[in-house]
């Protein structure tokens, strides 16, 4: 109730309470949104700023992956150019270690070479190069035995084929080049730890390029890591990659390792992007994705928005300090002025009471030129000049709407005539002028009453024009076409409008009419309603489409003329414009059934026009 009553005193009734009211709201609306403006940009500033630091890192941890992966293609490619390393790693693949022992024997006796084409021992100088390395192995195509070298330096040749694994299967799938390490491969060498990630690269025979199996390396993830370390004192978040299943390959705070990574679909990622896709907020997070499609993983770069608000904290509070001062200054200051002008404007109010309640002889009494004066001089010209100014109005309006109404008409004649004639034209040349005479004997008749002045136009003088107009319809369609008008004769003398009921018949026979039927009927039935004078014209014509009739009606309401439905609308505005908006046409159609056209006239006396 308190409110109610403060409203009441202070709001409701003061301009300049309001006024101020109005203007501090605009003001601190505005401080407010410029303020959030200037900290979006910021913080848009900051955040961009972050993220970019990220992106830079995101590269090279994929600069770095890429770097590994070609170091593998560099081994395979320095295997086939050492004749004898590769010749011997040919023969490891496709016999068993001791004879491969036996082999490397052999030649060591028989050509005295020296070991350095063996392949163990090439193999733990690869892993001596790269302490990332976590396991190097062979896998024979042929043979579908699997040979393996791990960072302890254990050399094992493990039995893998379709008897007694599944790993011929999955070194048989095309499968991306840098990937989790397989299932059945870590069960078959007894090695789990989810943080590696693994490269293969296809092993072929330098003469015949047949596929002889597969080279397959595993890497520690936590190698990844060192590509991130110049950036560790500036990074936010966390950097994750990605096989395509959404395997976590490397994980920068080793919270997703064996887990399934929340928040992409890495599948979808690598089909739709191949490029550093632009920031997106997902989760609470802030996301960036570096997608290698032809190598197969994600980089993914995470910041949560909580940890990235912490960058631009302070600057928020300045942001909201300033803003603070600033709307206390927007609103004090003018309160100071507007309270000054609040006592000559109640002067001001007080007097336009007495003209509220019709005394327009008063004058207010103000000598000072500046606005509040103005508005006094303007008000006492304004009341010399209002008589004057409603008299010329209403009789403006009362001669616009006369134009109106004879724009109108001038417009109906020749429309209705030239439909007309066209008809009578049309029925002489199929015919050969056999009914002309009846026809031109009706239309003369109707010429005559559209022709005639006469001062007071009636009901019986508008249904005759409708009969006249429709016989020339009955000739023309013969047998196919009938028509019937109900009119009493106490409303014969009932004064109309001019063309009020012709354009809706015309309309029928335009649209309406089937000549492929051959009980086209229309029905003219004149009735009394109350204070109102109802004639309805019915047909069993075509009907109107839902959409069509909908649009009808709008056009029928338009305050301004479309050029649409000349001869509706042009019935629907005279009666408006003569009897009142409760007056005029309504429509009604069914689609196939046919159409009912109500048109209404006062059952007071008039003036036919």
């Amino acid at each position: 109730m308190r409110i109610v009553s403060v409203y009441k005193n202070f709001f409701k009734n003061n301009m300049f309470m309001k006024m101020l009211f109005i203007f501090s709201m605009i003001s601190i609306v505005t401080i407010i949104t410029l303020s959030y403006i200037i900290f979006l940009s910021v913080s848009d500033a900051t955040i961009g700023r972050e993220l970019a630091i990220q992106k830079a890192a995101m590269e090279s941890v994929d600069r770095y992956i890429h770097q590994q992966y070609e170091s593998v293609q560099n081994m395979v490619r320095d295997m086939h150019q050492n004749e004898a390393l590769s010749a011997n790693i040919t023969y490891l693949m496709n016999h068993t270690y001791a004879e491969y022992v036996q082999h490397l024997t052999n030649g060591y006796y028989a050509n005295q070479d020296d070991y350095s084409a063996d392949v163990l021992k090439h193999f733990q100088n690869i892993m001596d190069r790269n302490a990332d390395i976590n396991q190097v192995m062979l896998y024979s195509a042929e043979r579908q035995d699997l040979s393996s070298f791990n960072q302890h330096k254990q050399f094992r040749k493990l039995n893998t084929n379709v008897a007694h694994s599944y790993i011929p299967d999955v070194m048989a799938m095309e499968t991306p080049n840098i990937s989790a390490p397989n299932y059945w491969i870590r069960k078959e060498i007894d090695q789990w730890d989810p943080a590696l990630y693994a490269i293969r690269v296809p092993i072929n025979d330098t003469q015949t390029l047949r596929n002889l199996g597969q080279f397959l390396v595993f890497f520690d993830s936590a190698g990844i890591g060192n590509a991130l370390d110049s950036y560790e004192s500036n990074l936010k978040g966390e950097i994750v990659v990605l096989s395509a299943k959404g395997t976590v390959l490397f994980d920068s705070n080793s919270n997703y390792y064996g887990k399934k990574y929340p928040y992409i679909n890495v599948a979808d990622s690598l089909f739709d992007q191949t490029d550093m896709d632009s920031m997106k907020k997902e989760q609470n997070m802030y996301v960036n994705k570096f997608v290698s499609a032809d190598q197969g993983y994600v980089v993914v770069g995470t910041v949560p928005v909580d940890e990235m608000a912490e960058a631009y904290a302070g600057t928020r509070n300045t942001i909201v300090s300033i803003s603070i001062i600033c709307i206390l200054f927007a609103v004090l200051v003018p309160a100071f002025f507007i309270i000054n002008f609040a006592k000559r404007t109640r002067r001001i109010i007080r007097f336009t009471q007495r003209v509220k309640y019709g005394n327009l002889t008063a004058r207010i009494d103000d000598a000072r030129d500046d606005e509040l004066g103005q508005i006094s001089h303007s008000f006492n010209d304004m009341l010399d000049e209002l008589n004057q100014y409603i008299e010329r109005v209403y009789k403006a309006e009362i001669k616009q709407k006369e134009t109106e109404l004879v724009a109108l008409q001038a417009r109906i004649n020749p429309h209705f005539l030239y439909n007309t004639l066209e008809v009578i034209r049309m029925r002489a040349i199929s015919q050969g002028a056999k009914d002309v005479g009846e026809m031109i004997y009706s239309l003369s008749v109707l010429f005559k009453s559209l022709v005639q002045q006469k001062k007071n136009y009636t009901l019986k003088d508008e249904m005759e024009a409708c009969r006249l107009y429709l016989e020339l319809f009955r000739i023309r369609y013969k047998d196919i076409f009938m028509y019937s008008i109900q009119l009493d004769p106490v409303h014969n003398q009932h004064p109309v409008v001019k063309l009020s009921l012709q354009p809706i018949i015309e309309n029928y026979v335009v649209h309406g009419i089937q000549t492929e039927r051959s009980d086209n009927q229309l029905a003219i039935v004149v009735e009394e309603l109350g204070d109102a004078l109802q004639v309805e014209v019915r047909d069993n014509g075509k009907g109107i489409e839902p959409e069509r009739l909908t649009e009808i009606v709008e056009e029928l309401e338009r305050p301004e003329e479309s050029g649409k439905m000349f001869g509706l609308r042009s019935v629907h505005t005279r009666l408006r414009f003569l009897y009142g908006p409760e007056f005029g046409i309504t429509i009604e159609s069914t689609l196939g059934e046919g159409t009912l056209i109500r048109v209404r006239y006062p059952h007071t006396e008039g003036t036919g026009i």
